[in-house]
């Protein structure tokens, strides 16, 4: 397939995940929250460089992360010394997580702590999981039991932190597992494992995702313990000055220059590393090495249109009609909007999909696309249907996540192991860009609406939507377990999490 046609499926896909939402919006405005045209054009031009730029920053992720991530992984295995493995996985956790769009658009959401500080605390956590993943695959160490004490000491300090910092936790747990991340993790777990010949390979493949996405949350815990913020408000924005085509131009112009420079210095230190990693290792040929350049390029152009899109007119319109609908007398209406959102969101999601067929795989056909898909609709429904119940009223994180934690913890201890490694590093493949840029704006808003405590009551949709896959997969992976007893024992097919598979070989091969 040709780069051209490669990223006209892309956008398609992109396409796909937001006309749902945008359909959405369309009766909103007509039915229950009139909106001005001013609005509506900002709207339309966010959705429009949203659907553009994720195309290009998929494609580019695609094109460069996964086989960076696999290069480096199988060099890592070559190492003699472990505080080598360490520090790389550090270092390179820390740096992919900083390009990683749904955090930004997460940290620029969060009023009582700086862009900075957020990015940087989220971005240590992930480094640090992800160097204690890379050790659990190195010494196969059991995924299971490591989750479990993980979470259950996450839980255990949730209770000692300040309520306005818990949500935001969980959600930065939500967000790094991105479409930055994800390809790159992934792959860098194949690369680690493709050296290993025993029979566990295949499944300790999986899991760095689930790792990594535990360090951001334990990270922005241990935050809350010495950051006191003082302003928690959420500056809503103000459409007033928007009326016309040309004022919605003006607004984007404005803000393009801002984020072609933060994009920049956040993908620095990633072209940095890949040119030391190529001279230090020539592990790419000269075609391999064009493929990737290009993918960077790719990834720059499509991460500045996209958070130009959201920050400027996707996110602010969420926002918007947050706070109108939240302001109706029947604001409980936001509840059966929000599950309808979720059950939308879910099926256009690229990366459900490509989660979706996995399983089939893996249970050779025993566990059906068709089944997965109406599973995660319903999950991700109920889950954004209670997110809006939490901001409207008020009712803390943990009452909701500490169960549902302790379900999906439960079920590790009983589903095929493969199914626990796919479960948790599935958990933030639900929670991708459109729950970031619209499901959490409308929280914001609705929220402010109600007069409620931004941080502890707001966020958190993230979280929930997150938390939906690690219980869905691992029912599905205890129907399978059930099937196969009551037939002959199927042997499971290994599964390579990456879309480029044949990428993958070449690279072994050289």
């Amino acid at each position: 397939m040709t780069i051209n046609s490669k990223l006209k499926e892309k956008i398609l896909e992109s396409l796909a995940a937001v006309l749902p939402i945008t359909g959405i919006v369309f009766l909103i405005s007509v039915f229950l929250v009139p909106m001005s045209l001013g609005i509506v054009a900002m709207f339309l031009t966010g959705a429009a460089m949203l659907i553009v730029g994720m195309g290009l920053f998929q494609l580019g992720a695609e094109m460069s992360m996964t086989p960076i991530g696999e290069g480096v992984g199988v060099q890592i295995s070559k190492m003699k010394r472990l505080v080598f493995v360490v520090l790389i996985g550090l270092v390179m956790g820390i740096i992919i997580t900083i390009s990683e769009p749904d955090l930004q658009v997460l940290a620029e959401q969060v009023p009582a702590v700086p862009n900075f500080t957020l990015i940087i605390t989220v971005a240590v956590g992930v480094g640090i999981f992800l160097a204690l993943a890379i050790v659990r695959i190195l010494f196969q160490i059991n995924l299971s039991i490591l989750l479990i004490v993980l979470y259950v000491a996450l839980l255990i300090l949730s209770f000692f932190i300040p309520k306005d910092f818990l949500a935001v936790a969980f959600d930065s747990g939500g967000v790094t597992t991105g479409p930055m991340t994800v390809p790159f993790i992934m792959a860098m777990g194949v690369g680690l494992a493709s050296v290993r010949s025993d029979k566990n390979a295949a499944s300790d493949s999986f899991g760095l995702v689930a790792l990594s996405s535990i360090g951001p949350i334990l990270a922005v815990l241990v935050l809350g313990l010495f950051y006191h913020p003082t302003e928690t408000a959420y500056p809503m924005a103000d459409f007033t000055g928007v009326g016309t085509t040309r004022d919605v131009v003006m607004q984007f112009l404005v803000g393009l220059p801002t984020y072609i420079e933060e994009v920049a210095i956040s993908l620095l230190p990633i072209f940095a590393v890949f040119a030391i990693f190529q001279i230090a290792t020539r592990r790419y040929q000269k075609q391999q090495l064009k493929r990737i350049i290009v993918g960077l390029v790719y990834t720059y152009l499509g991460l500045v249109l996209f958070l130009c899109g959201v920050n400027i007119g996707f996110a602010p319109v969420g926002a918007f009609l947050g706070e109108e609908l939240a302001s109706l007398p029947y604001r409980w209406i936001l509840i059966p909007l929000g599950a309808l959102i979720g059950y939308f969101i879910v099926k256009a999601e690229p990366a459900i999909q490509v989660l979706n067929h996995q399983v089939e795989g893996v249970t050779n056909g025993s566990i059906s696309v068709k089944t997965m898909n109406r599973c995660l609709s319903i999950g991700v429904a109920v889950s954004v249907g209670l997110a809006m119940l939490k901001v409207l009223a008020g009712i803390p994180i943990q009452w909701i996540v500490i169960p549902g934690y302790l379900i999906a913890l439960v079920l590790s201890l009983f589903v095929p192991k493969i199914f626990v490694g796919i479960a948790f590093d599935s958990g933030g493949v639900a929670s991708g860009p459109m729950t970031t840029t619209f499901l959490l704006p409308l929280s914001l808003g609705a929220c402010e609406a109600v007069g409620g405590n931004i941080m502890a009551d707001a966020f958190g949709v993230v979280a929930l939507v997150a938390l939906t896959p690690l219980i869905a997969v691992q029912i599905m992976g205890l129907v399978y377990r059930i099937k196969m007893s009551r037939e002959e024992p199927v042997e499971v097919a290994p599964v390579l999490i990456p879309s480029d598979a044949d990428e993958i070989v070449e690279f072994e091969e050289d």
